[in-house]
């Protein structure tokens, strides 16, 4: 058997090693679309990004790693076509590959702006991005990240620190919302505006100048460099030509299965569905490219494995460090523990009394006991009081 896995990011290299952990010893064909080896991505908005971190520390796997595993491995080159009835992947230096079982693991990409002068801002996406912005905060001036969410923030932190002017433009009134909500968010816009970052909510983008971001009320931003972190895009494109569902994602059951029986999906790319949470989710973040190759393996050798995990997250901005579990979807109520203006705390989000999900600050070694407590009802003055045992 043959098993192709088209993507070489974090999930992609993560396939290949689950599949060889798991007992597979047949076929592997990895293809990375960047001439690099997979590698992770969180740290091109953190340590790397800050010169804190090496290019080597965040591979995935040493380079001797692929064929010490016999992991095909194919840089440079990316898949242009799946023919799903021949069961074949044609490839952009015109080559193709038969496959037995397909795992897409063709990540996201950063969204674009449709304004005049978009096409010369800067994304983050590719280390080559990375050293990009980097070079940007040894020339100094001024930067304007589009977007407050977790990358624009973690890049205006690193930006700030580097020395940089930094101006935050977000399209509505409260960042982070569908992220932490409102109550949460205060505590990042507070840490960032302590630091020097200026921002500016409900700004509609124009235009994008050489020397300014130009915002519909009329005001122009100075900006000698410009990020553009509006979220991101799953390349579900050949997904959606081979006829496979799609939405918001390639579509995949519980075992991380397409339409197709024999095509999975891992990683940015996959809408899967949560039989915890009774969903479809598409989550963003390194521990689901992290955590769910083990599920797609174990599906693809007939283990019968869902992902069940709850989604996680992490950021590092300034002298702050968070770690977050679960979901705020549907929430009622905010319960803080600790020093929420020392930014020392815990958060729950509660649906009906009920915990959907858990947030540490600058609070560590408690992440196992947050995510116990997701589905639970538990005494909210008890929740609240840092002196009651989690």
């Amino acid at each position: 058997m043959t098993i192709v896995i088209l993507g070489g990011g974090l999930a992609g290299a993560k396939t290949a090693e689950a599949l060889r952990e798991q007992g597979y010893d047949g076929d592997v064909v990895l293809v990375a679309g960047e001439r690099h080896h997979p590698y992770e991505r969180p740290p091109l908005s953190k340590g790397y990004l800050g010169g804190k971190d090496e290019r080597s520390s965040f591979a995935v796997f040493p380079d001797g790693w692929y064929a010490d595993h016999r992991v095909d491995l194919r840089t440079g080159v990316t898949a242009t076509a799946v023919d799903r009835e021949a069961h074949r992947v044609a490839l952009d230096d015109g080559s193709s590959l038969d496959y037995d079982r397909l795992v897409l693991a063709t990540g996201s990409r950063p969204r674009r702006l449709d304004v005049p002068g978009a096409d010369s801002a800067l994304h983050l996406r590719t280390v080559e991005d990375s050293d990009r912005l980097r070079r940007s905060f040894r020339a100094g001036g001024r930067l304007v990240v589009v977007g407050a969410g977790w990358i624009g923030l973690e890049v205006a932190s690193i930006a700030r620190q580097a020395g940089v002017e930094v101006t935050v433009a977000h399209s509505s009134a409260v960042p982070l919302r569908r992220a932490v909500g409102p109550e949460v968010a205060r505590v990042f816009v507070g840490l960032h505006e302590e630091n020097g970052v200026e921002f500016r909510f409900d700004a509609d983008v124009v235009e994008i100048t050489g020397s300014a971001v130009l915002l519909g009320d009329g005001s122009a931003l100075p900006a000698d460099h410009v990020l553009v972190a509006v979220g991101a895009v799953p390349n579900t494109e050949l997904a959606e030509a081979a006829g496979l569902e799609v939405d918001d994602g390639v579509v995949v059951d519980a075992t991380l299965r397409t339409s197709d029986p024999d095509v999975f999906a891992v990683g940015d790319v996959a809408r899967a569905f949560h039989p915890v949470l009774e969903r479809y989710l598409r989550v963003e973040h390194w521990a689901n490219a992290a955590s769910q190759p083990a599920t797609v393996a174990a599906a693809i050798l007939g283990k019968g494995a869902s992902y069940q995990e709850r989604p996680y997250f992490f950021t590092d901005q300034y002298d702050l460090g968070m770690e977050f579990v679960g979901t705020v979807e549907g929430y009622d109520r905010v319960v803080f523990r600790g020093d929420v203006a020392s930014r020392e705390f815990i958060a729950f989000w509660l649906a009906d009394g009920v915990v959907l999900g858990g947030m540490n600050v600058n609070v560590w070694d408690v992440s196992d006991r947050i995510k116990a407590l997701i589905g639970t009802s538990p005494n909210l003055d008890r929740l609240a009081d840092p002196d009651v045992d989690l």
